[in-house]
């Protein structure tokens, strides 16, 4: 539970008016002081976090946000982060004081609606006052579940049986059940070959966190991994008795390692394999064409999600802009850098979006980076799409998926695009 990443936890944002009880609350269900605790309003400043486990649902993240009824001059900015949070929320807690339900807790609600968090309703300071009927039916008919509690009297043990309770059933589904990165496409019994070079960008004595998830899901499917680098890869295959039932590589040596695919063995990269498991593979195959679309002056937003240290020949920052610089022949190309939790909140100004496989984020936060992009009209694709498109090979990596290869084929038409020369040529059967 401790070293499970943060993008692999339920994120759950707690919201409220200040001196609700938001921070009392955490930290009886952490049993932890994480959130400094105090009758003065706006103690809470800047959005806490606090990991746990909950069972079943698995390991969460808690969001402690400050008071969204704020209105002095830094409590406005405290507001802002506080509902930058939505974006990264799978489900929100709206904490409430008995009897107190006023057009801004309606507005809460309804913006939970929009954005599509489902809600719980949590109700504290019940030794004070109980709630009355009237008020509850504000929940009942919007059937939000609601538990009542008072932080700072009650059990632990008794409020957490409650939110779990009431967290079943609003939980997306994909954090009751197994969620597939490789799963479905190698059967148990199968092989999945795993192309990893080891070069500068390789964390020392290590292996970087989508190959390990993708080692784990393989191992969890009854199916054997099998780990090497790329210039081993026509060794291995020739020592094999059989083919492997897929072949995912790295996608800085996706060209390379294409080439040594045996016919018949599905193919993509660890980029794109995340570009499902946490995004919408779909629409990053849609946001493909407008590689082919720019024109002098673009501008387009590499965008990743964890904070690395780039090095001389970084991916993000040299490599992409390199490699669409060659694809597109265009010269006056801008790009912008976002990286971590830093991301535009108007996208308007950028013709692009190119994101990373987004391992270090849960998916509701890439789908909500998805949705801001498709909401200002800017197609959005992924790092291993790009690198697969402008290398060549797009329709090979995309085989394994294919609603993804459709999307794609359907936004160049109907004709099979030949990727490198950049002009149609007659369409291959899958």
């Amino acid at each position: 539970m401790i070293t499970t990443p943060k993008g692999l936890r339920l994120h759950i944002g707690v919201f409220g008016r200040t001196n609700v009880g938001k921070s009392s609350f955490i930290n009886l269900v952490t049993g932890q002081e994480v959130s400094i605790v105090s009758d003065i309003p706006g103690t809470t400043t800047d959005v806490v976090e606090k990991a746990m486990e909950i069972l079943p649902i698995g390991p969460v993240l808690f969001l402690d946000t400050a008071g969204i009824d704020d209105e002095t001059l830094l409590g406005k900015e405290r507001v802002r982060k506080a509902f930058e949070v939505l974006r990264r929320c799978d489900v929100a807690l709206l904490m409430l004081e008995p009897n107190v339900f006023t057009e801004f807790e309606s507005s809460l609600i309804k913006l939970f609606e929009e954005k599509k968090i489902p809600c719980v309703v949590v109700i504290n300071k019940i030794d004070v006052q109980k709630p009355e009927k009237e008020f509850l039916k504000n929940f009942e008919e919007k059937k939000i579940p609601v538990i009542e509690i008072c932080a700072l009297k009650d059990k632990r043990e008794d409020i957490l049986a409650k939110l779990k309770t009431a967290l079943l059933k609003v939980v997306p589904e994909e954090f009751l059940r197994e969620p597939q990165l490789i799963g479905d496409l190698v059967p148990p019994g199968g092989i999945a070959v795993l192309v990893v070079p080891i070069d500068l960008e390789a964390p020392k004595g290590r292996l970087i966190l989508p190959q390990v998830q993708t080692i784990r899901n393989v191992l969890d499917s009854d199916a054997t991994a099998i780990v090497v680098k790329e210039r081993e890869l026509p060794y291995l295959l020739s020592v094999l008795n059989r083919k492997p039932d897929v072949i995912v590589c790295d996608s800085q040596v996706v060209l390379k390692v294409a080439g040594d695919v045996p016919q018949g063995v599905k193919f993509t990269t660890f980029s794109i394999l995340f570009s499902r498991y946490k995004g919408d593979i779909v629409e990053f195959a849609k946001g493909l064409h407008a590689l082919k679309n720019l024109k002098e002056g673009a501008k387009v937003l590499i965008a990743e999600a964890c904070t690395h240290h780039p090095i001389e020949d970084d991916i993000g920052r040299v490599k992409i802009p390199r490699w669409i610089r060659q694809y597109t022949g265009l010269k006056d190309i801008s790009f912008s850098f976002h990286s971590g939790r830093s991301y535009p909140e108007d996208l308007s100004e950028y013709d692009l979006v190119v994101h990373c496989g987004a391992c270090t984020l849960n998916r509701r936060e890439m789908l909500s980076r998805i949705e801001l992009a498709k909401s200002k009209n800017v197609p959005i694709t992924n790092y291993g799409m790009c690198i697969s498109l402008v290398q060549g090979v797009i329709e090979k990596v995309l085989g394994p998926f294919p609603a993804a290869l459709l999307a794609f084929r359907n936004q160049f038409g109907r004709k099979k695009y030949d990727y490198r020369n950049r002009r149609s040529c007659k369409i291959l059967d899958a």
